[in-house]
């Protein structure tokens, strides 16, 4: 079970069970973890997994999967120079981090899984932002009080709405793709005008800053950078007047290892119509809008800003399965199927990105 009380999803679904099971491994799911996401003792006993305590899963685990870090308890509880896997967030666990040094175990932090072709599929990232983008979406229709696409009645015309998607990363993608197909107008912004080609692919309008900062807004990683001040007071202005016109605006813009962009100021939100929705995706990294607030709805000027925590966690039997399969991915490359035994190539540039701690030291560069 997971120590965060926002967090439903879990990290071994029946389905993954199985495949876990054709690399050696014998399985042990704590009572009750998979509860939160729709899934029941009963579905993993059937596949043949065990049932355990809390303390019985930590005190004997080879490998420890988990979704977010565990508490400092828990660590303490961990085998000594067992492997742990999940989401560890290191820069925001620093003290944790030092713990898992001292009890000599090896963790892997999936969120840091490199964008390269053969790692597509254990990247977490993508898995969970997907489902994000497309929630956000359905939070924002669920707020909204008109109906998303145009509608022709006897009694009248009901006009589409518009939703403008602030960065088109996984997220941002989806989102669009979403609002297209419950019928909305969809207008899409980034800094990096490499993925215009996407978005005009899924039927929105690409609206940006056109100059030359621009086709350099990318790192090699396809994360976006942060941007001069000049830019950012010209993106500003463009997004100024483009959100006074717009229904519901969908914020997903971050920049990796930093807060969040403000791009969504107090006077823009008072330039929208009353009703409108803001749904900031990018709260738990600072808000892409200053008024937002971590796992709250607030309503200012009329406009309703929602800053859910954990949007992925909204829909957590699917986040739970896609992000159990980007773990069997991960276990299929540091285990040996045929020996049924653990073994890992140190070389191997995978490896090298997300192993944080092992034999006592800390590995990640960036963290050093």
């Amino acid at each position: 079970n997971e120590v965060s009380k926002n967090e439903t999803r879990v990290a071994a679904t029946p389905e993954s069970v199985k495949f876990l099971q054709t690399l050696g491994l014998s399985i042990v799911v704590e009572k009750e973890a998979g509860l939160a996401s729709g899934y029941l003792d009963e579905e993993y006993l059937s596949v043949g997994a065990k049932l355990a305590e809390h303390s019985d899963c930590l005190n004997h685990a080879d490998i420890c999967l988990t979704v977010l870090m565990p508490s400092v308890d828990d660590i303490k509880e961990l085998k000594s120079n067992c492997i742990l896997i999940g989401m560890l967030n290191p820069f925001q666990n620093i003290k944790l981090v030092s713990e898992l040094n001292n009890r000599n175990i090896t963790s892997c932090c999936m969120e840091l899984i490199p964008r390269i072709s053969r790692a597509q599929n254990m990247d977490v990232l993508s898995s969970q932002s997907n489902l994000a983008g497309y929630r956000s979406v359905i939070d924002a229709a669920a707020q909204f009080c008109k109906a998303f696409p145009m509608m022709m009645t006897a009694a009248g015309k009901v006009n589409p709405a518009k939703v403008l998607v602030l960065g088109t990363g996984v997220a941002g993608l989806q989102a669009i793709a979403t609002a297209k197909r419950l019928g909305a107008i969809v207008s899409a912004t980034d800094v990096r005008l490499a993925t215009k080609q996407q978005v005009e692919s899924l039927g929105a309008k690409f609206v940006t800053v056109d100059n030359r900062e621009a086709n350099e807004a990318e790192t090699s990683e396809g994360y976006a950078k942060e941007m001069s001040e000049e830019y950012k007071i010209k993106q500003a202005e463009l997004i100024k007047e483009t959100i006074s016109k717009q229904d519901i605006v969908i914020c997903t813009a971050l920049i990796p290892g930093k807060s969040a962009p403000i791009l969504v100021t107090k006077e823009m939100v008072e330039t929208m119509a009353p009703g409108s929705v803001i749904v900031d995706l990018a709260v738990e990294a600072g808000g892409n809008c200053p008024l937002s607030k971590l796992n709250e709805r607030i309503i200012h000027n009329n406009v309703k800003i929602i800053g859910y925590a954990n949007v992925p966690g909204r829909i957590a039997k699917d986040a739970s399965s896609l992000y159990a399969k980007n773990l069997v991915n991960f276990l299929s490359l540091i285990t040996d199927k045929e020996n049924k035994k653990i073994s890992i190539d140190w070389e191997d540039e995978i490896i090298k990105a997300v192993v944080l701690t092992h034999a006592g030291k800390i590995m990640l560069e960036q963290f050093t």
